[in-house]
């Protein structure tokens, strides 16, 4: 079993309008809404693989339920820690000039009863899988130092995959970590430093590496993606396909990554898994996750070459 833990979910509403103009009214064109948040996006990326996933982390009483419909309907089991409140939304306003406005919500205060609780949890439920992956930001109060008290209870022979950035991947890499997944502008972010050539790319994982990081995979969103241990590494260019949404690419790359990295494949394989499912991801505009046949029809096509 492969265990996702999601500390900040969120409803993406996307807005299509003609134009967006301050002070006017607004008549919507189309409305699509997700019930989303990277690992549970994780999760059912897991379980349209065929693989074996679990998700938990934090959920709101108000308006929370709706995600354990969408959980049910993908097949993934679930378990999460409830709290007072409602899950943040998030509002994306596409108009006519293809222009891209996002109003972000703020998630509500999790109590330190509720984080020890849900440490409890993942403690329990991580002595029974193979791996665990923890992606995405925090609830509104919480420290970075979260995400490391949350790996620190995960038994040693379980992998652990991590997709964030900043202080929360520092305090992840502490506890040592099997596969980091983060994208250019979130590397860039995170070491403080512009990154540009493919030698800087590498420097830079490697750099994640030294801190505790056995396997950095690094994406660099349609041109593919890059991935080394710090001995070997590959890239492998993203197909030509048709760009329809970009929600849940990262994501899609990290549960096909992590299905591969749990059965064992060689970094190259990881690789050419993560960038099939990343670009299967974006050509699917009513989902958060990709189509399993796009995914096999693209992962077909992948080259992979040493660098």
């Amino acid at each position: 079993m492969i265990l996702t833990v999601c500390l900040s979910p969120c409803i993406d509403v996307n807005l299509e309008v003609e134009s967006l103009n301050v002070g006017r009214s607004h008549k919507i064109i189309s409305k699509r809404v997700f019930f989303t948040g990277k690992a549970i996006n994780v999760a059912i990326g897991l379980a349209r693989l065929k693989a074996d996933s679990f998700a938990t982390g934090f959920m709101y009483e108000e308006n929370g339920h709706q995600f354990e419909q969408e959980l049910h309907r993908e097949g993934v089991p679930y378990k999460f820690v409830w709290n007072r409140g409602r899950v943040r939304e998030n509002y994306k306003f596409i108009d006519h000039k293809s222009m891209l406005t996002e109003i972000d919500d703020i998630s509500p205060e999790v109590t330190e009863e509720k984080q020890e609780e849900l440490i409890k949890l993942v403690a329990q439920l991580s002595q029974s899988c193979e791996a665990v992956v923890i992606s995405g930001g925090l609830a509104k109060g919480m420290t970075p130092d979260y995400y490391g008290k949350v790996l620190s209870v995960v038994p040693k022979n379980v992998k652990k995959i991590v997709d964030t950035e900043g202080d929360r991947l520092y305090e992840s890499l502490k506890c040592g970590v099997d596969l980091v997944k983060p994208n250019l502008e979130e590397l860039e972010r995170t070491l403080q430093r512009s990154i540009v050539t493919q030698d800087e790319m590498l420097r830079a994982c490697k750099d994640l590496i030294s801190m505790g990081a056995k396997t950095v995979l690094l994406s660099l969103g349609k041109a593919g993606a890059i991935i080394t241990d710090g001995k070997k590494s590959y890239y492998s260019k993203s197909v030509n396909v048709a760009m329809n949404s970009t929600l849940g690419a990262g994501d899609g790359m990290v549960a096909a990554a992590t299905r591969a990295l749990v059965s064992g494949l060689p970094i190259e394989e990881i690789l050419r898994h993560g960038v099939a499912a990343g670009t299967a991801a974006v050509t699917s505009p009513d989902s958060i996750s990709f189509n399993k046949e796009k995914y096999e029809e693209i992962f077909a096509t992948l080259q992979v070459k040493e660098i």
